[in-house]
């Protein structure tokens, strides 16, 4: 490297002492919002007829882990193959939601969750990515308990109120939000009213999380791995947390 040449590069170093997957494995048998693609997964080629072994997949734009983007909610919004790439770094902070949720399947993220967590922590920080730990993880082993659907066919599990999501984003200016459901808007909201607020901009969505328990409040940082699916909706997503 010439001298002087790191000085004019705009690099950002990010020092972790662990990394933590945020993304479940896909597979069949995941949850899977009704009506969605399902999940298959077949042969191709195997070492005995072509000496290599592959496999094709077909599966929903939002399968497993995984990020919405604007044009699924709004016509002429971009895909996700259209999120530049520094969008997809970003801090991110936590709030701890399962003794709540926990009690209530219905359970929406409040002001009050808001207030109560920077009493501890200070501001949430302009530009992060605030993700919403419920407990509901631990359910993505029974789609029957994740999905937890009513004698309707209505999905019972927690998610962000609206109008502390706007509080995040017009207040605080953060960079997005995700949760350990099967969507940031609770499971009885079937107007995506969260999402709609959201990516009315091209913000970050992130449904389906992992591991949300081994973050700190504060300090992981994020690194989103969408397939860029050319004009597409969503996409599964490698989502990692470095943790300092």
């Amino acid at each position: 490297m010439a001298p002087g040449l790191e000085e004019q590069l705009p690099l950002r170093f990010i020092a972790c002492r662990r990394v933590v997957s945020l993304s479940h494995p896909l597979h069949p048998g995941i949850p899977q919002w009704p009506g969605d693609p399902p999940v298959a997964v077949e042969p191709h080629s195997d070492f005995t007829a072509t000496g290599y072994f592959l496999r094709r997949i077909s599966l929903g734009e939002h399968t497993g882990t995984h990020l919405n983007a604007p044009v699924c909610f709004y016509e002429g919004g971009i895909g996700v193959d259209q999120y530049p790439a520094e969008s997809l770094i970003a801090p991110a902070v936590v709030f701890d939601l399962a003794h709540p949720a926990g009690g209530d399947p219905d359970y929406l993220a409040t002001m009050a969750d808001v207030l109560a967590w920077e009493r501890r922590f200070g501001h949430v920080p302009r530009g992060c990515v605030v993700l919403m730990y419920s407990g509901w993880q631990d359910r993505w082993g029974s789609p029957e308990e994740y999905l937890n659907l009513d004698r309707e066919g209505g999905a019972h599990f927690p998610g962000f109120g609206v109008e502390t999501v706007r509080f995040l984003l017009e207040r605080r200016g953060i960079a997005g939000i995700g949760i350990d459901t099967h969507g940031v808007d609770g499971g009885q909201d079937q107007t995506f009213a969260v999402n709609r607020l959201v990516l009315v901009e091209p913000r970050i969505v992130l449904e389906n999380l992992a591991n949300l328990d081994s973050l700190p409040p504060t300090g992981a940082t994020l690194s989103i791995g969408p397939l860029p699916i050319r004009g597409g909706a969503g996409s599964p997503a490698s989502v990692l947390a470095m943790v300092p």
